[in-house]
Formats: C-alpha cells, sequence, structure tokens
C-alpha cells in the first residue's frame, strides 16, 4: 500500500505493532536515515529475501528507499512472501520532512 508521508508518517506514529524498514544502500543510510529504522538492502536479493523471511510478519511494516521505488518494489516482493501489512512511503527520503538522524 502507497502512502503519502503524512499518512505514512502519522500510522507509523499511531502504531504499536509497526517495524520501520529502510531498503536504501548502507552508504544511504549513514548518510542519514529515520530513528528506529531497520536496515536490509534491497540491492542484494538474495541477502534482502533471507533477512525478511526472518523478520516477525506479524509486524506492520512500514517501507522506504529514497525516492520510493526500491520501497514499492520491497513492498511487492513482502507481499509475495505472506506480509499482511506492508506500507510504502511515496517519495521516499527524499521528500521526508519529519525527524531523522
Amino acid at each position: 500500500m502507497d502512502l503519502s508521508q503524512n499518512e505514512w508518517r502519522s500510522e507509523l506514529e499511531s502504531d504499536n505493532n509497526s517495524f520501520l524498514l529502510d531498503v536504501r544502500t548502507l552508504e544511504e543510510y549513514n548518510a542519514g536515515h529515520i530513528p528506529n529504522a531497520t536496515l536490509i538492502d534491497i540491492n542484494n536479493p538474495e541477502d534482502f529475501v533471507e533477512k525478511i523471511l526472518a523478520l516477525d510478519n506479524s509486524k506492520n511494516f512500514y517501507v522506504y528507499c529514497r525516492s520510493g521505488a526500491r520501497s514499492s518494489k520491497a513492498c511487492q516482493i513482502m507481499n509475495h512472501y505472506g506480509f499482511g501489512v506492508v506500507k510504502n512511503l511515496l517519495g521516499g527520503f527524499l521528500d521526508w520532512e519529519g525527524e531523522y538522524v
């Protein structure tokens, strides 16, 4: 599910069962990321699938990347593997106006 910046942030902040997933590269993550995000780089597909399958799929996943394209693909992959609630941040980190580290 694609959500606008405001919808995504509002749902993330009020969700007690959330898991924040950054699918960018380590270099992008180190340059700045949303607090409490877990990094799993989608650019390494086998590693990405292995790592997401180890996650608790009862969580609600909030996924982002730089612009929204990679996170959209990540959401498709996660849905394929049976993850129930997966929310993509439209516009990605480039458009993020919330807190970051």
